[in-house]
């Protein structure tokens, strides 16, 4: 057993996410088992870039609510104690409501080089207003 200090909250890198957001590592990806873990704290409008994950990617929310959207245009509506699995490759993008905050764990198992995610450009402030109005908000 192994006793894991809690470090320290970061905010987000701005090239990454869209608004206010901060991260709180809990496992990064090392071998044998290559789990990342983080808990991620979105304020209200704030998401991730689009992104893909080389396997995947399991988002449980803890907190709040949020939207989950991928490049075909499907969103869904996500409140806390709900889970979203992200399939290898898909393009998506994940983040709080705008009148709302939202937590989630996010899970990936990296892919030997790293935690195996892709980075993409941002979600634009239409597609989030598009994303809302699927989601009848």
């Amino acid at each position: 057993m192994e006793h894991v200090i809690t470090t320290p909250t970061a905010k987000a890198p701005a090239e990454r996410f869209t608004g206010d957001v901060y991260l709180d590592m809990i496992e990064a990806p090392a071998e044998p088992a290559r789990l990342a873990a983080a808990l991620v704290r979105f304020t209200p409008g704030a998401r991730t870039n689009w992104h893909s994950h080389a396997n995947g990617q399991t988002l449980h929310v803890t907190d709040g609510t949020g939207l989950v959207g991928t490049r075909d245009g499907h969103v869904v509506r996500v409140s806390a104690g709900q889970t979203v699995k992200c399939p290898a490759g898909e393009e998506h993008w994940h983040g709080a409501t705008d009148t709302s905050f939202m937590a989630h764990i996010a899970l990936v198992v990296g892919d030997g080089t790293g935690d195996g995610t892709t980075w993409l450009e941002p979600v634009t402030d239409d597609q989030y207003a598009r994303a809302h109005a699927a989601t009848g908000n």
